[in-house]
Protein backbone atom coordinates (compact mmCIF):
# COMPACT_ATOMS: atom_id res chain seq x y z
CA UNK A 1 0.00 0.00 0.00
CA UNK A 2 1.49 2.92 -0.95
CA UNK A 3 0.70 6.11 1.91
CA UNK A 4 -0.14 9.64 0.81
CA UNK A 5 0.13 12.43 3.25
CA UNK A 6 -1.30 15.91 1.63
CA UNK A 7 0.73 18.41 3.94
CA UNK A 8 -1.76 21.42 4.03
CA UNK A 9 -5.66 21.18 3.57
CA UNK A 10 -6.27 24.61 2.08
CA UNK A 11 -8.65 24.21 -0.97
CA UNK A 12 -6.42 23.14 -3.00
CA UNK A 13 -5.25 20.21 -0.15
CA UNK A 14 -8.71 18.91 0.76
CA UNK A 15 -9.62 18.90 -3.63
CA UNK A 16 -6.88 16.64 -3.90
CA UNK A 17 -7.82 14.36 -0.87
CA UNK A 18 -11.27 14.63 -2.21
CA UNK A 19 -10.54 13.43 -5.59
CA UNK A 20 -7.81 10.60 -4.45
CA UNK A 21 -10.80 9.10 -2.56
CA UNK A 22 -13.08 9.20 -5.61
CA UNK A 23 -10.69 7.81 -7.73
CA UNK A 24 -10.35 4.65 -5.26
CA UNK A 25 -7.68 5.57 -2.80
CA UNK A 26 -8.92 4.08 1.05
CA UNK A 27 -9.25 6.52 3.45
CA UNK A 28 -6.40 4.20 5.17
CA UNK A 29 -3.98 5.34 2.40
CA UNK A 30 -4.25 8.95 3.05
CA UNK A 31 -3.09 11.63 5.66
CA UNK A 32 -3.41 15.36 6.09
CA UNK A 33 -1.58 18.11 8.38
CA UNK A 34 -3.28 20.95 9.29
CA UNK A 35 -2.49 23.78 11.36
CA UNK A 36 -5.99 24.44 12.98
CA UNK A 37 -7.85 22.06 15.12
CA UNK A 38 -11.20 22.79 13.72
CA UNK A 39 -10.18 22.40 10.41
CA UNK A 40 -8.63 19.01 11.14
CA UNK A 41 -11.97 17.65 13.13
CA UNK A 42 -14.30 18.86 10.00
CA UNK A 43 -12.39 17.00 7.64
CA UNK A 44 -11.79 13.96 9.68
CA UNK A 45 -15.54 13.65 10.00
CA UNK A 46 -15.59 14.44 5.97
CA UNK A 47 -13.58 12.50 4.81
CA UNK A 48 -12.33 9.65 7.29
CA UNK A 49 -9.29 10.64 6.51
CA UNK A 50 -6.42 10.65 9.36
CA UNK A 51 -4.90 14.39 10.70
CA UNK A 52 -1.36 14.27 11.70
CA UNK A 53 1.79 16.57 12.47
CA UNK A 54 4.19 17.04 10.13
CA UNK A 55 7.18 14.86 11.74
CA UNK A 56 4.37 12.21 11.60
CA UNK A 57 3.34 12.46 8.09
CA UNK A 58 7.24 12.14 6.90
CA UNK A 59 7.89 9.16 8.96
CA UNK A 60 4.75 7.16 7.45
CA UNK A 61 4.16 8.59 4.05
CA UNK A 62 5.64 6.97 0.88
CA UNK A 63 4.27 10.11 -0.99
CA UNK A 64 4.38 13.74 1.03
CA UNK A 65 2.51 16.21 -1.22
CA UNK A 66 3.04 19.74 -0.45
CA UNK A 67 0.22 22.36 -0.72
CA UNK A 68 1.07 24.61 1.18
CA UNK A 69 1.46 29.05 0.49
CA UNK A 70 4.87 28.94 -1.12
CA UNK A 71 5.66 31.48 2.22
CA UNK A 72 5.13 28.85 4.53
CA UNK A 73 7.56 26.60 2.99
CA UNK A 74 10.77 27.07 4.85
CA UNK A 75 9.54 25.85 8.57
CA UNK A 76 7.34 23.08 6.86
CA UNK A 77 10.99 21.95 5.09
CA UNK A 78 12.64 22.64 8.38
CA UNK A 79 10.18 20.17 9.79
CA UNK A 80 10.38 17.29 7.45
CA UNK A 81 14.12 16.97 6.59
CA UNK A 82 15.34 14.95 9.33
CA UNK A 83 11.72 12.78 9.31
CA UNK A 84 11.06 11.92 5.45
CA UNK A 85 11.62 8.45 4.94
CA UNK A 86 14.01 7.28 2.41
CA UNK A 87 12.82 6.95 -0.61
CA UNK A 88 9.89 9.16 -0.52
CA UNK A 89 8.88 10.78 -3.08
CA UNK A 90 7.76 14.58 -2.54
CA UNK A 91 5.13 16.59 -4.48
CA UNK A 92 5.48 20.37 -4.98
CA UNK A 93 2.25 22.22 -5.53
CA UNK A 94 3.80 25.42 -4.52
CA UNK A 95 3.93 27.76 -7.00
CA UNK A 96 7.32 29.09 -8.25
CA UNK A 97 8.92 27.01 -5.84
CA UNK A 98 11.90 25.11 -7.81
CA UNK A 99 12.81 21.17 -7.38
CA UNK A 100 16.36 22.44 -6.10
CA UNK A 101 14.98 24.27 -3.53
CA UNK A 102 13.45 20.52 -2.23
CA UNK A 103 16.39 19.25 -3.30
CA UNK A 104 18.81 21.41 -1.43
CA UNK A 105 17.04 21.40 1.78
CA UNK A 106 15.87 17.77 2.24
CA UNK A 107 18.05 14.57 2.43
CA UNK A 108 20.45 13.88 -1.06
CA UNK A 109 18.81 11.92 -3.64
CA UNK A 110 14.73 13.12 -2.76
CA UNK A 111 12.82 12.48 -5.75
CA UNK A 112 10.70 16.30 -6.20
CA UNK A 113 8.22 16.34 -8.97
CA UNK A 114 7.16 19.85 -9.10
CA UNK A 115 3.49 20.55 -10.08
CA UNK A 116 1.29 23.63 -11.56
CA UNK A 117 -2.09 23.03 -10.78
CA UNK A 118 -5.10 25.49 -10.71
CA UNK A 119 -8.13 26.01 -8.96
CA UNK A 120 -10.19 24.46 -11.17
CA UNK A 121 -8.99 21.07 -9.20
CA UNK A 122 -11.96 21.77 -6.68
CA UNK A 123 -14.30 20.50 -9.15
CA UNK A 124 -12.59 18.05 -11.00
CA UNK A 125 -11.62 19.91 -13.48
CA UNK A 126 -7.85 20.83 -13.47
CA UNK A 127 -5.29 21.49 -15.33
CA UNK A 128 -1.67 20.51 -13.79
CA UNK A 129 1.88 20.57 -15.64
CA UNK A 130 4.20 18.43 -14.02
CA UNK A 131 7.86 18.39 -13.99
CA UNK A 132 11.14 15.85 -12.77
CA UNK A 133 13.47 17.29 -10.29
CA UNK A 134 17.25 15.23 -10.58
CA UNK A 135 16.00 12.56 -8.51
CA UNK A 136 12.77 11.66 -9.89
CA UNK A 137 12.41 9.28 -12.88
CA UNK A 138 9.56 8.35 -15.35
CA UNK A 139 8.03 6.08 -12.58
CA UNK A 140 7.69 8.91 -10.30
CA UNK A 141 6.31 11.00 -13.11
CA UNK A 142 3.75 7.85 -14.00
CA UNK A 143 2.46 8.02 -10.16
CA UNK A 144 1.97 11.67 -9.46
CA UNK A 145 0.22 11.79 -13.43
CA UNK A 146 -2.22 8.78 -12.06
CA UNK A 147 -2.72 10.79 -8.63
CA UNK A 148 -3.53 14.46 -10.52
CA UNK A 149 -5.90 12.45 -12.94
CA UNK A 150 -8.56 12.17 -10.07
CA UNK A 151 -8.79 15.62 -10.57
CA UNK A 152 -8.48 16.87 -13.80
CA UNK A 153 -5.57 16.91 -16.80
CA UNK A 154 -2.30 16.28 -16.60
CA UNK A 155 0.91 17.43 -19.11
CA UNK A 156 4.80 16.98 -18.61
CA UNK A 157 6.60 20.26 -19.10
CA UNK A 158 10.24 20.49 -18.63
CA UNK A 159 10.77 22.70 -15.40
CA UNK A 160 12.13 25.59 -16.98
CA UNK A 161 8.55 25.92 -19.02
CA UNK A 162 7.04 26.35 -15.42
CA UNK A 163 7.16 29.82 -15.08
CA UNK A 164 5.42 30.40 -18.26
CA UNK A 165 2.73 27.71 -17.17
CA UNK A 166 1.90 29.22 -14.18
CA UNK A 167 1.30 32.50 -16.20
CA UNK A 168 -0.87 30.73 -18.56
CA UNK A 169 -2.86 27.67 -16.22
CA UNK A 170 -2.05 28.34 -12.98
CA UNK A 171 -3.32 31.91 -13.03
CA UNK A 172 -5.05 31.37 -16.23
CA UNK A 173 -8.55 31.09 -14.37
CA UNK A 174 -8.57 34.44 -13.02
CA UNK A 175 -8.52 35.99 -16.09
CA UNK A 176 -11.07 33.96 -17.50
CA UNK A 177 -13.24 34.91 -13.88
CA UNK A 178 -12.26 38.84 -14.48
CA UNK A 179 -13.64 38.46 -18.29
CA UNK A 180 -16.66 37.25 -17.15
CA UNK A 181 -17.10 39.90 -14.68
CA UNK A 182 -16.48 42.54 -17.08
CA UNK A 183 -19.00 41.24 -19.38
CA UNK A 184 -22.12 40.70 -16.69
CA UNK A 185 -20.93 44.75 -15.59
CA UNK A 186 -21.87 45.27 -20.14
CA UNK A 187 -25.04 43.55 -19.78
CA UNK A 188 -25.87 46.18 -16.40
CA UNK A 189 -24.50 48.89 -19.01
CA UNK A 190 -27.43 47.74 -21.46
CA UNK A 191 -29.96 47.84 -19.30
CA UNK A 192 -29.99 43.64 -17.90
CA UNK A 193 -30.38 43.19 -14.72
CA UNK A 194 -27.54 41.65 -12.41
CA UNK A 195 -28.79 38.16 -11.76
CA UNK A 196 -29.73 37.74 -15.96
CA UNK A 197 -26.70 39.04 -16.82
CA UNK A 198 -24.74 37.07 -14.63
CA UNK A 199 -26.92 33.98 -15.85
CA UNK A 200 -26.52 34.53 -19.21
CA UNK A 201 -22.58 35.18 -19.26
CA UNK A 202 -21.68 32.24 -17.42
CA UNK A 203 -23.84 29.98 -19.44
CA UNK A 204 -22.15 31.28 -22.56
CA UNK A 205 -18.66 30.69 -21.14
CA UNK A 206 -19.64 27.04 -20.04
CA UNK A 207 -20.50 26.32 -23.37
CA UNK A 208 -17.81 27.81 -25.22
CA UNK A 209 -15.29 25.66 -22.68
CA UNK A 210 -17.43 22.69 -23.94
CA UNK A 211 -16.95 23.77 -27.50
CA UNK A 212 -13.61 24.04 -26.80
CA UNK A 213 -12.96 20.73 -25.28
CA UNK A 214 -13.69 19.19 -28.21
CA UNK A 215 -10.55 20.01 -29.65
CA UNK A 216 -12.18 22.58 -32.44
CA UNK A 217 -9.57 25.23 -32.87
CA UNK A 218 -10.60 28.63 -31.04
CA UNK A 219 -10.23 30.84 -34.90
CA UNK A 220 -12.82 28.65 -36.40
CA UNK A 221 -15.35 28.94 -33.54
CA UNK A 222 -14.92 32.09 -33.25
CA UNK A 223 -15.73 32.69 -37.08
CA UNK A 224 -18.30 30.58 -36.93
CA UNK A 225 -20.23 32.97 -34.59
CA UNK A 226 -18.72 36.17 -36.90
CA UNK A 227 -21.30 36.81 -39.80
CA UNK A 228 -20.12 39.63 -42.29
CA UNK A 229 -21.14 42.95 -41.39
CA UNK A 230 -22.85 41.53 -38.23
CA UNK A 231 -22.62 42.26 -34.46
CA UNK A 232 -19.85 40.22 -33.50
CA UNK A 233 -17.31 41.45 -35.72
CA UNK A 234 -18.35 44.95 -34.55
CA UNK A 235 -17.47 44.02 -31.34
CA UNK A 236 -14.27 42.25 -32.37
CA UNK A 237 -13.09 45.34 -33.84
CA UNK A 238 -13.57 47.14 -30.87
CA UNK A 239 -11.61 44.62 -28.58
CA UNK A 240 -8.50 44.88 -31.20
CA UNK A 241 -9.06 48.72 -31.33
CA UNK A 242 -8.30 48.90 -27.31
CA UNK A 243 -5.51 46.49 -27.53
CA UNK A 244 -7.37 43.48 -25.63
CA UNK A 245 -5.25 41.36 -27.54
CA UNK A 246 -1.89 42.97 -26.75
CA UNK A 247 -2.83 43.48 -22.97
CA UNK A 248 -3.77 39.97 -22.75
CA UNK A 249 -0.02 39.06 -23.71
CA UNK A 250 1.64 41.67 -21.37
CA UNK A 251 -0.51 40.47 -18.65
CA UNK A 252 0.96 36.91 -19.05
CA UNK A 253 4.29 37.81 -19.46
CA UNK A 254 4.24 39.72 -16.04
CA UNK A 255 3.11 37.15 -14.22
CA UNK A 256 5.50 34.57 -15.72
CA UNK A 257 8.27 37.20 -15.03
CA UNK A 258 6.61 37.37 -11.19
CA UNK A 259 6.56 34.09 -10.73
CA UNK A 260 9.97 33.75 -12.10
CA UNK A 261 10.99 35.97 -9.02
CA UNK A 262 9.23 34.52 -6.78
CA UNK A 263 11.61 31.27 -7.30
CA UNK A 264 14.89 33.58 -7.42
CA UNK A 265 13.55 34.78 -3.78
CA UNK A 266 13.45 31.38 -2.49
CA UNK A 267 16.91 29.65 -3.79
CA UNK A 268 18.58 33.50 -2.77
CA UNK A 269 16.81 32.75 0.70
Amino acid sequence: MTTIAVLGAGKIGEALLSGLLRGGRSAGELLFTERHPGRVAELTERYGVEGVDVGDAARRADVLVVAVKPQDIEPLLDELAPAVKPGALVVSLCAGLPTSLYERRLPEGTPVVRVMPNTPMVVGEAMSAISAGRHAGPGHLSLVEELLRTVGKVARVPEGQQDAVTALSGSGPAYFFYLVEAMIDAGILLGIPRDLSARLIVQSAIGAARMLDRDEHPVILREAVTSPAGTTIMAIRELERHGVRAALLAAIEAARDRSAELGRAHEEG
